[in-house]
């Protein structure tokens, strides 16, 4: 499934949606890179098997090998990363002060430059909800050179594509 067929398959009601799908596919904001691995991170962290396709098949011709991979490696990581880190956030406690004993080694050497994987590491946290991996995700990026507009612009295309996600969701399981 293309994309422009992931947009046809909106309802009328998720107009808005097929519209910013439409306008962030060509972000000026973020450069090809950084586009196509917000978009693919965000559609994996989304969950919703008919959007990562679409989505994986539009954006992944524009990746290296080295970067699909490292956009895949920012939604799994995140997808625990994001889970506990909101847990030690939102418990407190003795918790944020004690290690977490999870291997994250990806992010030492995610195989795309540091601030990509990071920009996409940010979006998936967005998505997940987790303040605090936003919080020391923004500060990496917006260190290693990007700037708000473009954290905004990757935080507005994980926004996205999780609405598109859940909306078609939602109607799959209507129809089902």
């Amino acid at each position: 499934m293309s994309l422009e067929a992931l947009r046809a398959r909106l309802p009328e009601y998720a107009k808005d949606l097929k519209l910013n799908l439409g306008s962030l596919a060509t972000e000026p904001l973020l450069n090809q890179q950084q586009l196509a691995g917000t978009f693919i991170a965000s559609a994996l962290a989304s969950r919703h098997a008919a959007t990562t396709q679409a989505i994986v098949a539009e954006f992944g011709p524009k990746l290296s090998a080295e970067a699909l991979t490292a956009a895949k490696a920012a939604a799994a990581i995140m997808g625990m990363n994001n889970v506990y880190y909101r847990f030690t956030h939102l418990v407190g406690g003795d918790y944020p002060n004690m290690p977490a004993k999870l291997r994250m080694n990806v992010m030492a050497k995610p195989g795309v430059e540091k601030a990509d994987f990071e920009l996409w590491a940010l979006a998936v946290s967005a998505i997940n909800g987790c303040g605090m991996c936003m919080e020391s995700h923004e500060k990496i990026v917006l260190h290693g050179g990007l700037s708000k507009e473009q954290v905004q612009a990757a935080v507005r295309i994980a926004a996205t594509v999780h609405a598109v996600a859940a909306v078609l969701d939602g109607e799959d399981a209507l129809a089902g």
